[in-house]
């Protein structure tokens, strides 16, 4: 997702979001360890989603926007 659409998220939505992005990233990196991961480039892109959310959230807890 990108960054102007995570920012219009409810607080709850973006929790859930983060905790839903953080499970498929240790689904993925399982897959991968299998051999069964179809693309190396998810696990990349689930760490840089987490990295956006987390941001996101700490701008919040700080009150910036």
């Amino acid at each position: 997702m990108k960054a102007a659409k995570l920012k219009k998220l409810s607080d709850g939505e973006l929790l859930k979001r983060l905790d839903e992005a953080q499970k498929e990233l240790v689904d993925a990196r399982f897959k991968a360890a299998t051999r069964q991961l179809k693309s190396p480039k998810d696990i990349s892109k689930l760490k840089k989603e987490i990295a956006r959310l987390r941001t996101i959230k700490r701008e919040r807890e700080l009150g910036i926007e």
